[in-house]
């Protein structure tokens, strides 16, 4: 039609004539499961469903009470879910050029998340082999013999609970993912008329997607254990005690770590390719705005806010919960064994009830952010991040009482009656810990504070400055949470410690399960904390489409502001997820080492980094994290050259976009964004799930020749203890700056220091350019890792013995 336009010279003004955008796929593409669905008759999908529940709930039932709350509390926020699903889908999408620019990236984004996890799911099952080879050649340790359990069975319930971790994290990845891209255009429509209404539709998408993951994550270790639970027969006499039960649980948050780690590298890399190409071509070099239906990397820059924020953050923090409450379980079974109480449920299922209440109180948080009573009305701007903390507030009142009624209700233990008050407060530290830790991130990386201000004004002196800037104020970011980490383990620990339960030779042995309660306290409000998260990419994604449509300026300036206000949540989250990392880190190293005491027959309580090999193990864990961000980063590069190429190709073969004479190609950017962020995935990847492997199995073979039987065993631990603390740091440094320079160049976009294309905007435009793979893809990808090599070292320990 434009060639026919251009021939028959009627090519008016690009304003005045109809926007097209290309559509991304040959034909509408439904997931097999929901084509299953739709195809079966409505009152058969009824009686299934009935009888999957009847199932869930005579599981639950045999097990304990309560796994049926916990349950019940799941179901009953998949229906808050499906309300909130309902209002959003409710709202208007907006005239038709915004509903075409969204169903580009609703096309683009579901294409990448089905080839993406199509490659992850092959992956997955060639590791779930090489897992069944080694479960069925490994050892047992006592309990399991004396349980009946031999090694055929452990190694089929390992594989499977793998594969369901998988499949679970996958499953929220993908939720996160279809909220977004249907959320975006509902939110540009919605600033068409109002900020609140905006911020409103933002918060609930956000929050339907958390509610979703959250719950996915409960309800699939509940089901998990209660199906073990019976199907073993535990408790009864001459089978598996209820407190080695959580053990079996590990392969699932081994699953739920390697599809999160394979979704953040593999999303993080497609999103910021796509946009530093974008950024590098579109705003320095051809001068035009951000998101200008000009630049042919445009698509694929919004594409890649939903498969690297929303996807990609999904999985993460469904691997986090899982990983934090599997631990947490293992860690109450222990002392509980230790202290001889008589019913041990409720320190093991504890955590489980925990974030159930999180989907309670999470829940309130987000209803209690409200739209404005006047409809159809341009309300004045109001500051959504004071919104959106009024609501964190809100939550966190909520969970510490309902931490502090969990406690009491789980906890109380006649032989140490105020245990349960210890651990009340070890959760109130968490707690603490998590709001100070968002607190911090956003005194980083808001622009309403000084240090992103002051790199701001390092921006007007030039380019190198402003990266000087940058890389200081990240370092320097890492002090804060170090030490409200350590202050939080410290108290933690010593709480549980004078709990009050004592062994059998009187000793305290709370310490480690009053580490376990902070982490809960931590992720109580994780609902909400994602919500926040989820936020960001959907307020990014609403003004790319504002931007790309041609709204007037009042409307982009509402998608700006919340813009700027998801930046700094998605730091702030990702700040959170850190140190939530760091705790559940510490918690996995100490099952390890229980796990290495149960397998070797031999007390395995402390490792002598004195040992050279031991040493050299640590060496080698933060080189890891190292090589690993370089592989990362380097990725992002090589992507983005691609990009940077392609852009300026079709910037030079057709000089007809600049004056909206010719329609750039935004398939084809697309297209290579997508193949290589696919194919740069996987050597990452790869290094983080051999290297503790190969470096636990071949000094297990120098052990052997050198009368060192736990030598391997000894060096993993090493490993792992220094791969947390640097990737710790690390992790911390990158998130922190790269969204202190994504905020410094929204700063100077507000007006500041001479605006959008002074000299200072150009330099920050430099500085946001070398942040993106900090921030978005190296990052985020860190704190997975640290997590999955907690998590594959305690499904792999056999093989370091």
């Amino acid at each position: 039609m434009m060639d026919e336009d251009m021939e028959s010279g009627a090519l008016g003004s690009y304003h005045d004539r109809p926007r097209t955008f290309p559509n991304m796929r040959t034909k509408p593409y439904t997931p097999l499961i929901f084509r299953v669905l739709l195809g079966v008759n409505v009152r058969v999908l009824f009686v299934l469903l009935l009888l999957g529940f009847g199932a869930i709930f005579y599981l639950a039932a045999r097990t304990s009470p309560i796994i049926v709350f916990v349950i019940s509390i799941c179901i009953f926020s998949f229906l808050v879910a499906i309300y909130l699903m309902k209002w959003v889908l409710a709202k208007d999408e907006g005239p038709p050029e915004m509903v075409q620019i969204a169903d580009a990236i609703r096309d683009g984004a579901e294409g990448f998340i089905r080839t993406q996890y199509g490659t992850i799911s092959k992956m997955a099952m060639v590791l779930a082999l090489v897992i069944l080879g080694i479960y069925l050649f490994r050892r047992i340790t006592p309990q399991q013999e004396a349980s009946g359990i031999g090694r055929t069975t452990s190694a089929y319930i390992t594989v499977a609970s793998f594969l369901l971790g998988a499949i679970c994290s996958g499953s929220a990845g993908y939720v996160g993912m279809w909220v977004s891209v249907r959320a975006n255009v509902r939110v540009s429509s919605a600033a068409r008329r109002s900020a609140r209404e905006a911020l409103q539709v933002a918060t609930r998408a956000g929050g339907l997607s958390a509610i979703i993951v959250v719950g996915m994550a409960v309800i699939g270790i509940a089901v998990l254990y209660a199906t073990f639970y019976v199907w073993l027969g535990v408790d009864t006499p001459g089978s598996m005690k209820v407190t080695d039960l959580p053990l079996l649980l590990v392969g699932y948050g081994f699953g739920a770590s390697f599809v999160a780690l394979f979704a953040q590298l593999g999303g993080g890399i497609y999103t910021k390719a796509a946009d530093v190409g974008a950024d590098l071509v579109g705003k320095v070099e051809q001068g035009i705005p951000e998101d200008d239906p000009r630049n042919p990397a445009v698509i694929a820059d919004l594409v890649g806010d939903n498969v690297g924020d929303c996807a990609a953050r999904g999985a993460d923090l469904f691997e986090s919960i899982a990983a934090e409450i599997i631990s947490a379980m293992i860690l109450g079974g222990t002392m509980a064994q230790k202290c001889k109480i008589e019913d041990p449920s409720g320190f093991i299922l504890f955590p489980l009830v925990v974030h159930s209440f999180d989907l309670i109180v999470s829940s309130v948080g987000i209803f209690s952010i409200r739209g404005t009573r006047e409809s159809g009305v341009m309300t004045p701007m109001e500051d959504p991040m004071a919104i959106l903390q009024k609501g964190y507030s809100v939550t966190i009142v909520l969970a510490v009482l309902a931490f502090g009624l969990s406690t009491r209700w789980l906890l109380y233990v006649e032989q140490a009656p105020s245990a349960w008050f210890n651990f009340a407060l070890c959760g109130l530290i968490g707690i603490i810990t998590a709001y100070i830790f968002v607190w911090i991130t956003k005194y980083y990386t808001d622009y309403k504070h000084e240090p992103v201000r002051t790199l701001a004004l390092s921006s007007s002196t030039g380019h190198g400055t402003n990266i000087i800037a940058g890389v200081s104020l990240g370092l320097e970011s890492t002090g804060l949470p170090v030490l409200v980490i350590s202050v939080a383990i410290v108290s933690a620990y010593w709480l549980g410690q004078t709990a009050g339960l004592i062994d059998e030779t009187g000793n305290p042995t709370g310490g480690l399960f009053g580490t376990a309660v902070a982490t809960m306290g931590m992720l109580s409000t994780a609902a909400y904390i994602l919500t926040m998260d989820m936020f960001g990419p959907i307020a990014d994604n609403a003004g790319g489409i504002v931007e790309m449509s041609q709204q007037p300026e009042s409307v982009r300036e509402i998608t700006d502001v919340l813009d700027a206000v998801g930046n700094t949540t998605k730091a702030t989250t990702k700040g959170f997820a850190i140190g939530s990392a760091a705790l559940a880190s510490f918690l996995l190293f100490s099952a390890y080492m229980d796990e290495v005491s149960s397998f070797s027959l031999e007390p395995f309580k402390q490792v002598d980094i004195a040992i050279p090999e031991v040493f050299v193990g640590g060496l080698l864990g933060a080189m890891l994290i190292f090589v690993f961000s370089a592989w990362a980063c380097a990725a992002v590069g090589r992507t983005a050259q691609e990009v940077v190429n392609e852009v300026r190709r079709q910037f030079i073969e057709r000089p007809g976009i600049m004056d909206y004479k010719e329609k750039p190609d935004y398939a084809r950017c697309v297209a290579i964004v997508a193949s290589a962020s696919l194919k740069e995935m996987i050597k990452p990847g790869a290094l983080a799930i051999i290297s503790p492997i190969v470096v636990g199995f071949l000094f297990r073979i120098l052990g052997y020749y050198t009368g060192q039987p736990l030598l391997g065993a000894k060096v993993v631990a090493a490993f792992l203890m220094f791969a947390t603390v640097s990737g710790i740091l690390m992790a911390l440094f990158l998130n922190t700056s790269g969204g202190a320079w994504d905020n410094a160049k929204k700063y100077i976009e507000t007006g500041a220091l001479g605006g959008k294309g002074s000299d200072a905007h150009k330099a920050a435009i430099t500085g946001d350019t070398v942040g993106d793979p900090f921030k978005d893809t190296a990052g985020p990808s860190l704190h997975v890792l640290i997590k999955m090599l907690s998590t594959i070292t305690l499904v792999m320990a056999p093989i370091f013995l």
